[in-house]
Order: C-alpha cells, then structure tokens, then sequence
C-alpha cells in the first residue's frame, strides 16, 4: 500500500469518527432565523449563544421580514425563529384575533402543526399596541387605563392630542376599534400622525398627549414613559413564542429544554431593557445578549 493511500484511509477514518462529513452534512446543524429589530437581534443572538454551547453548527439568517421569514421556516432554509403569537394566528394564519394569550397560543399550537411547524417555549414577552403618555400627565390627568382615558376624553373633548402612524389610524385593530370598544373619540384635529419612531418624543417634548406604542420599545423607559391599561383586554397579545421545524424537533427534542428557561426569564419588561442597552445605551447586541445569559447562569462566562 502506497504512503498516498495509506494517508487517505487515515484522513477519512479521522473524519468518521469525528462525526463530520467531507461535504459537511455532519453533526447538529440548526439555522435560526430573526426579523429586523433589535429585539429580534438580542433573542437570535441568545439563542445562537445557547446552542452553541450545546454542541450545535449554529447559522444565524436575519434582517427578515415577517413573511419572507415565515416562507424560510415553511421551506426548510430557517429551522428555527422566535415570532409572535399574533402575528402567526393573523398574518400568517388569516385567523381572527385571539385576546386571551393562553388560548391564542394553544390554537396557534394546534393549528400550525397542520403546517410542519411546531410552536414551543412561550413567553411573556408581549410586543403588542399600547397607548402611552408621560407620567406626569397620566398622574396630572388621573389617566391609569384606556377607560379613564375615554372618560377623559368624553369630558374635555378637545383638550388631548393622540400621536399615531397611518397604519393604527385607520385599521380596525387599531385607534377606530380602541374608541369604538371603549366609547369615546379622538377629533380629527387633535390626531397627528407620523412615523411610529417619532412618537415617543413627541410625548417626551409635550407635542402629543397620548401616542400608540409598542410595549417593549426601549424609548418607553428612555422617556419615562407610562403605558396606559387595556383593561377591556382589546388589543391581541403579540407574545414571543418559539417557531420550530417539526422535523427538526423530533430529531432533537432537547432544543426545547434548553431554550425553555431562556423564555421563562423574559416578560415585557426584562425585554424593554435589554432593548434599552442597545437602542439607547449603543451597546453591541452580541454583548448584551451574552451578559444576559451569564448573569442568569444560562451561559458560563
């Protein structure tokens, strides 16, 4: 036997044993997929971090939107995403709003499984719609919940502005069904709409009274801002939930387990935050979401 040949029998053995594959199908592999938010960025990266650590070939494909990452999940290119419960039962599904969040997840559950895609590891991260205001004039104003607030404007209905994007404006899920569920209405000329990202410091700086939101952008905490109660429960929770190839998880069922106290961490709250440090505090997602897990004995440091 030549020394060539004798070398190539030992390469290929070592490989072998190894576990890998010459073309590189070998071994855990799992693609996870994120949109394009900071959120998005924190939970991919943590996630990356805590397969990682588990032996898996992690590949991460982000800056997604909502539906080009829902076709990767349907066409195997992404294996795994966090994504939002209602998101997936309206967006994806055609379904019509679930308000209450166990059920919403459960039929979310039940009803994408028909699609190879299994829902796991829920969370109390609920990116929904808010209103808010700063808490000097929710506290000037005795403004606590949305009834208040329509109780307010229904008293002095020329005295508070309400900042939205056109999108909340003029959806029915939006400012037309708040008012048409609580009983009260804003007048055409005390609502201003411009870009979402505008709104908070519009609040802030005392242009607008009352702005839509989203419950865990970092500007909520950067302004000082409070979020009002939805106390008629009208807006569907948009909770952080794990998407999954079914087929993936019937392989490697362990993904859950350990990816589940990662999500029994999070809330609204806990997430704000950790947006807070990158949007606000200009901190890389990569370390924010490594000192996250390590401060919460997810990750060895």
């Amino acid at each position: 036997m030549t020394i060539f040949r004798r070398f190539t029998i030992l390469v290929l053995l070592c490989i072998f044993l190894s576990g890998c594959s010459v073309f590189g199908g070998g071994g855990k592999s799992v693609t996870i997929g994120g949109k394009n938010f900071t959120e998005q960025y924190l939970l991919t990266q943590m996630t990356y971090f805590l397969l990682e650590e588990e032996g898996f070939q992690v590949k991460m494909m982000e800056n997604l939107g909502s539906t080009v990452l829902r076709t990767a999940l349907e066409n195997g290119q992404v294996t795994l995403a966090w994504d939002y419960t209602g998101t997936a039962i309206v967006t994806y599904l055609g379904m019509d709003p679930i308000t209450d969040p166990d059920e919403a997840y459960e039929e979310l559950k039940r009803v994408d499984q028909k699609n190879g895609i299994a829902w796991v590891n829920p969370s109390k991260v609920n990116n929904t719609y808010a209103l808010a205001m700063t808490r000097d004039n929710a506290e000037e104003y005795g403004i606590e919940s949305y009834s208040d607030l329509a109780d307010y404007v229904n008293e002095h209905p020329e005295e508070l502005t309400m900042g939205t994007d056109a999108q909340f404006a003029n959806r029915e899920d939006g400012l037309p069904g708040v008012e048409e569920t609580y009983g009260f209405q804003f007048g055409a000329e005390n609502i201003t709409q411009m870009d979402s990202g505008l709104i908070y410091e519009a609040l802030q700086s005392g242009n607008l009274d009352v702005g839509v939101a989203y419950e865990t952008n970092a500007q909520i905490d950067a302004f000082d801002l409070v979020l009002l109660e939805d106390d008629e429960k009208f807006f569907a929770p948009y909770n952080a939930a794990l998407a999954v190839s079914e087929e993936f998880l019937e392989e490697y069922p362990e993904v859950e387990s350990i990816l589940a106290p990662l999500a029994e961490s999070l809330d609204s709250e806990v997430m704000r935050q950790l947006n807070y440090q990158v949007d606000i505090e200009r901190q890389s997602v990569a370390i924010v979401a490594h000192n996250y897990l390590v401060e919460n004995g997810f990750l060895e440091e």
